[in-house]
């Protein structure tokens, strides 16, 4: 039985579609089919970060409308073959999703795939509440700082209150946390929130915590998702959050400020 799992926020910029690119591909390297949906529709920025916008013929609006049939539209990742995308229109607006189209989709796509990503746009706008309606599972993506927290509260609102399960009196949509662009020197100083104050605002489970990076932005720019830089502190992370998913035990790492040792004390340097 697919699992529909929308990775979603309140605010944007927190790295909803980084880390959209990074668990789908993380779940993909596992041997779980998956297929990751950008919902962004005027957007577009998923087939970006995964490498494959020079591939895109037809999107997630075109099968909706009828112009192309699903198969035609889905991209095969050339790297993780058990990984497709399904992307987002560019000259469209969102009202061109529809809720029986989205469902069309996910009913046929739950045939074929293990995981379905929906990559939610910020806020809750149609193409947001489109994303969320279907999910079993949420990765609700914050940031350590208090407007981010606050709107990521909002949306679990909604997914508590909005979601098909929620209208059919199932069980809730399973809630994750996943905080990104943490960075353990500067909690310390007081410049962001520390993870225990996230976890008592929200009070949903920890699947990761995913360090401030260059590494992130580099892959970006690449199109190649940063799970795959596996040297990497992001990647790591990002790898350890799918392995927490997946229902394995993982401690959190990348979360104490690294204690410099003497000869880093006098002479300066940065850890890598």
């Amino acid at each position: 039985m697919a699992q529909v799992v929308v990775v979603t926020s309140g605010k944007g910029g927190v790295g909803k579609t980084t880390s959209s690119a990074a668990f789908a591909t993380g779940l993909a390297q596992r041997g779980k089919k998956t297929v990751v949906i950008d919902f962004d529709v005027g957007l577009r920025n998923l087939d970006l970060i995964m490498g494959v916008e020079r591939r895109v013929v037809f999107d997630i609006v075109n099968v909706i409308s009828g112009e192309a049939r699903l198969n035609q539209a889905l991209i095969r990742d050339k790297r993780v073959d058990t990984l497709s995308i399904l992307p987002a229109s560019q000259t469209r607006d969102k009202d061109a999703l529809t809720k029986e189209g989205v469902a069309r989709i996910i009913e046929e796509l739950a045939k074929d795939f293990d995981y379905i990503l929906c990559d939610s746009p910020a806020g809750i706008e149609k193409g947001a509440l489109l994303a969320l309606y279907f999910a079993d599972q949420a990765v609700v993506v914050t940031n350590p700082e208090v407007s981010s927290v606050r709107d990521s509260d909002r949306i679990l609102g909604v997914l508590q209150s909005r979601s098909k399960r929620a209208e059919e009196k199932k069980d809730p949509v399973k809630e994750h946390l996943l905080v990104t662009r943490f960075d353990p020197v500067r909690v310390e100083r007081g410049e962001m929130l520390k993870l225990e104050d996230i976890q008592e605002i929200l009070s949903i489970p920890l699947l990761g915590v995913i360090p401030e990076s260059e590494s992130v932005l580099k892959a970006s720019n690449t199109g190649t998702p940063v799970i795959m830089d596996a040297e990497s502190q992001a990647g790591q992370a990002y790898a350890d959050a799918v392995a927490r998913f997946l229902g394995e035990e993982k401690p959190h790492r990348f979360i104490e400020a690294e204690k410099k040792g003497l000869f880093k004390r006098l002479f300066g340097g940065r850890a890598a």
